[in-house]
């Protein structure tokens, strides 16, 4: 299927890794031209650089911490001097990490907060006049604890929901101007940070082996396996995309089946 993406700029928060680097690279594949946010900048040219090669379509980067409202317009200032424009916005950035709930502090509550929902906030606000001009997409990353909350991941579900409800809100907004909405719900997502940090803290919890605990959430929740980065990378680019311009306000959940209600 043609996409039809040819020509589109798009941006990726936390795109130099993991499932944003899988994103980045399927749009580019797909013929957008993409600008890349993430804290380091390795990583980041390391990115650029591979997707460049494999595509041969421009990638620019920015190294900013989301988490701060100066990073915002650092973005901006690269997206409008690179490319003039943006039609795709795909909000990616935070790892949102877990735990006891008397074991986490304010602090890190802040921190949830601060990174994956403030800073997707922002960059919707920073970017909505060029996304209504381009009559663009916005695709913001929650995450299944938004909808199944859990007493060890209570920062992440409770981020999850905020950006679940801001996107919905947003989504009303885009009929008004006419931008597409959605709302991306992964399940586990094999070689992520957040896949390897959260099962690594049910472990030490629990008392068991890493592998134990993978193998224990596999059977728990009665799915084949893990999704790929590159399987949240294909809903997405679908979703950014003009052929699904019919697709508004969704809360799109790739799990694999572990999400059993309705």
């Amino acid at each position: 299927m043609d996409l039809e993406l040819e020509g589109k700029i798009a941006l990726v928060t936390g795109g130099s890794r993991g499932i944003g680097r899988a994103i980045a690279g399927k749009l580019a594949a797909e013929g957008c031209d993409v600008a890349l946010v993430a804290r380091t900048e390795a990583d980041l040219e390391k990115a650029a650089k591979e997707i460049a090669r494999d595509t041969n379509r421009r990638v620019e980067i920015c190294a900013a911490d989301l988490r701060t409202p100066e990073s915002t317009d650092a973005v901006e200032s690269v997206v409008r001097s690179a490319f003039g424009r943006l039609d795709i916005l795909i909000n990616n950035a935070g790892a949102v990490r877990g735990g006891p709930f008397l074991d986490v502090e304010d602090d890190q509550w802040g921190d949830g907060f601060a990174l994956k929902f403030f800073g997707c906030v922002r960059m919707c606000r920073a970017f909505w006049p060029m996304l209504k001009e381009s009559n663009g997409a916005v695709v913001n990353m929650s995450g299944t604890f938004a909808q199944v909350p859990h007493h060890n991941f209570m920062i992440g579900g409770a981020v999850n929901a905020a950006v679940m409800n801001f996107s919905k809100a947003l989504a009303n907004l885009g009929l008004v101007d006419d931008v597409n909405v959605n709302c991306i719900f992964p399940g586990g997502v094999a070689g992520t940070d957040v896949l390897t940090r959260n099962t690594a803290k049910q472990a030490e919890i629990d008392g068991i082996t890493v592998e134990d605990a993978m193998a224990r959430n596999l059977a728990a929740q009665g799915i084949r396996r893990f999704a790929t980065p590159e399987d949240v990378a294909i809903y997405v680019s679908f979703l950014a995309s003009p052929v699904a311009r019919h697709v508004q306000g969704i809360n799109a959940v790739i799990d694999g089946g572990a999400m059993k209600g309705l």
